[in-house]
């Protein structure tokens, strides 16, 4: 493209100079229209430009994904079964706000604190045995201080032992979909049978924002006292980037430091999984540069609303003329930041639409695409009921639709 410009300039100074004898007025006009064909092609060959690759992380496994549309945007070793650490504690802390949300339990609930909870070694909150402590302290105990105490603290509060709590875990995650997870305790001390993978990580990260919002803002509480002593949360992304607001980290000496982070820019939301790193500072410094990656290169827009027409279509047989068409749910799209520009649709509806109809009856789709790729297939579905017409329509109609 460059080198087309170059040349189509140079051919008319030639033919210019030869013929008329420029002055130098002129020949500052074609060279201002050279740099400007330059600059134009390059903005061009800019817009053309491959999207980078991911950076290289010294992790195990990564993965990073849009929250809202769980577009994946860049990965590594994403299924590689991996010890989860105190990432465990997500499934702990998304049982126990489930439990609240139902209405079985309250913050305030009073848990009393067994031998067994307090023995427990690695991070704590130190509960004593014996006392009595509400829900609420708990909680932030496991997801701020990372409490391996308060994790089986609430498991055998809400479950009767933790091992009942923790067949209440393994249920979850194969409902959620999960499939290569497995938990053998609360709080991700190392076992044999406690391994996850980063997707499922993902998994759990998205139902913990999007389930429980009310409860997501503990995960970005930086500090939190208890008996006395004040904790620091260990996701210190909550002090290096104002738009990181979660959620968890884990560590063992099998696992390496892993880290599970989300921000929120632009109302963009990304979920960054960072796992098996060497150091606190290389998981932190590892997930800023994937959470960059992403806001560098992507963004997140609705393309459809929930409810919204998007096309109509003639009826047979109905009450009614005209069926309009739309999704149920919102619908939105994660793409490199150009491709939005050639993003289109393609409606395709079904050629013969026969009342009764009921809402959610599907009848076409829109089939998005760019110029490099087809993005996916939308159903579209009847917004509306239509009921059938009276005999005297569907005569009218057969006769029509037989003539056409």
């Amino acid at each position: 493209m460059i080198e087309g410009c170059f040349r189509l300039t140079h051919v008319a100074l030639e033919l210019f100079m030869l013929k008329l004898r420029p002055s130098p007025v002129c020949l500052r006009f074609f060279a201002t229209v050279a740099l400007l064909l330059v600059a134009l092609a390059g903005a061009l060959q800019a817009n053309a430009a491959p999207l980078p690759a991911p950076p290289q992380l010294s992790a195990e496994s990564f993965l990073l994904l849009d929250h809202v549309s769980g577009r994946v945007l860049a990965e590594k070793n994403a299924d590689l079964r991996i010890e989860p650490a105190s990432l465990t504690k997500m499934m702990t802390a998304y049982i126990v706000i489930d439990e609240l949300q139902k209405g079985v339990a309250v913050l305030e609930e009073p848990v009393i604190i067994s031998d067994f909870a307090q023995s427990m070694p690695g991070s704590r909150m130190f509960v004593e045995e014996g006392t009595v402590v509400t829900v609420a302290d708990l909680l932030r105990g496991l997801i701020v201080q990372s409490g391996n105490d308060s994790s089986v603290a609430l498991a055998e509060h809400f479950a009767g032992s933790e091992q009942g709590f923790v067949d209440l875990m393994n249920l979850k995650a194969e409902e959620l979909g999960m499939n290569n997870t497995r938990y053998a305790n609360s709080s991700g001390l190392p076992h044999p049978d406690h391994y996850t993978t980063a997707r499922d990580l993902s998994i759990i990260s998205r139902a913990t924002i999007a389930d429980h919002p009310e409860f997501y803002p503990m995960y970005s509480e930086r500090e939190y006292e208890f008996n006395g002593i004040k904790q620091k949360n260990r996701n210190t992304l909550l002090w290096r980037d104002a738009s990181v607001d979660g959620i968890k980290t884990g560590h063992t000496q099998a696992a390496g430091y892993c880290l599970v982070a989300s921000a929120v820019r632009d109302d963009m939301r990304l979920i960054s999984i960072i796992t098996g790193t060497k150091s606190d500072k290389a998981r932190i410094a590892e997930s800023q540069r994937l959470l960059n990656y992403g806001y560098r290169y992507f963004r997140t827009e609705k393309v459809y609303s929930a409810g919204e027409v998007i096309s109509s279509s003639r009826i047979w047989m109905g009450k009614q003329e005209n069926i309009e068409l739309g999704v149920a749910e919102d619908l939105y799209l994660t793409l490199p930041r150009a491709e939005f520009d050639s993003l289109k649709s393609e409606i395709q509806i079904a050629d013969y639409i026969k009342a009764p109809i009921d809402i959610g009856d599907e009848f076409g789709r829109s089939v998005l695409q760019t110029e490099t790729e087809v993005i996916g297939e939308v159903p579209l579905l009847a917004l509306q009921r239509v009921e059938e017409g009276g005999l005297f329509l569907r005569m009218k109609h057969s006769i029509m639709r037989y003539f056409q």
